[in-house]
């Protein structure tokens, strides 16, 4: 069953009464019908608030990083381990083919059901999670595959266990060697993307978000807590931050956002992931007119570009 956000009951509405106007075969009252919907699509998501979008970027259906890969990698095969503590399921790798291209892809993994998402670790690395990522990385510099990386998660592990087995030193080794990996890398936002435990995989040539993602250095919560001590006052702290795609482009933090359908990913994720496809490929064409040192060079100036302003 779909679950509807409080934004989003005039849709849930007229959708049951589509649904009723089927079952009692009244072709021109689902006809009327329909069109009423496709007018209050519009009209509830070309004017969402960055609250709202928020909430679609936590929303319960949202595809997460293996329902893209199985819905968009063929013959795909997965990596686990990082060689040197544990499998950490929070992230996910697997080598397989996107259309006729080769290509690794390194994602976070959230996980749905309690079961699951216990499994998951709810989304949030462990540090050899971030070591497993960068193996795989590695790897497909060395064979030379291009790395598709999938962001979502509220942030990195801060327990005991991760603090003891050093996260900060695994998530800073990543920032180095994703931003001297050889191979072309394309890392775009799919849900949520929560501090070090997003820009450990979010160093690349390319770093896109989808239209209903969200990109912080701090939870809205978190923020809200620590400003105001009352996280309840969420709502404000997402309008201040900046953090939906849209702020990001137009502050040049990334360097494209992909078109979800209007409705959300979760509402058509076969469109979403083939608009993820169709950008990984598109990108990785224009990556390869370049020279390794053309694209170096271009990573290099825009990861030192991030935060130059002027006066």
């Amino acid at each position: 069953m779909a679950t509807y956000l409080d934004f989003e009951l005039k849709i849930k509405n007229i959708q049951e009464d589509i649904v009723s106007a089927q079952i009692r075969h009244d072709e021109h009252a689902v006809e009327i019908l329909q069109k009423s919907l496709e007018k209050e699509v519009v009209k509830t998501y070309k004017n969402l608030s960055d609250f709202q979008k928020l909430q679609l970027a936590r929303h319960a259906d949202r595809p997460y990083a293996l329902d893209y890969i199985n819905l968009i990698v063929r013959d795909k095969y997965e990596l686990h381990g990082d060689r040197h503590f544990r499998d950490d399921a929070a992230i996910i790798c697997y080598i397989g083919y996107i259309a006729d291209e080769k290509v690794m892809v390194i994602g976070e993994q959230k996980g749905r059901g309690t079961k699951n998402k216990l499994k998951r670790n709810f989304g949030m690395p462990h540090p050899e999670g971030y070591r497993k990522a960068l193996r795989v990385a590695k790897m497909a510099e060395k064979f030379n595959i291009p790395v598709l990386m999938l962001i979502d998660t509220p942030g990195a592990y801060p327990g005991l266990g991760a603090e003891e087995r050093n996260q900060s030193e695994a998530i800073a080794r990543n920032l180095l060697e994703f931003a001297e990996l050889k191979t072309e890398t394309i890392s775009v936002v799919i849900g949520e993307g929560g501090s070090g435990g997003a820009l450990a995989i979010g160093v690349a040539d390319r770093l896109a978000m989808m239209r209903y993602s969200v990109f912080s250095v701090i939870s809205p919560e978190g923020c809200s807590a620590i400003l105001w001590n009352d996280p309840t006052k969420a709502e404000a702290a997402t309008n201040a931050m900046k953090i939906t795609s849209q702020d990001l482009k137009e502050l040049k933090l990334i360097d494209d956002v992909i078109n979800e359908p209007l409705i959300g990913a979760h509402r058509d994720k076969d469109s979403s992931a083939a608009a993820i496809a169709d950008y990984f490929l598109s990108e990785l064409k224009k990556l390869r007119q370049m020279s390794s040192e053309e694209r170096m060079d271009a990573r290099y100036n825009k990861l030192v570009g991030v935060g130059a302003y002027s006066e």
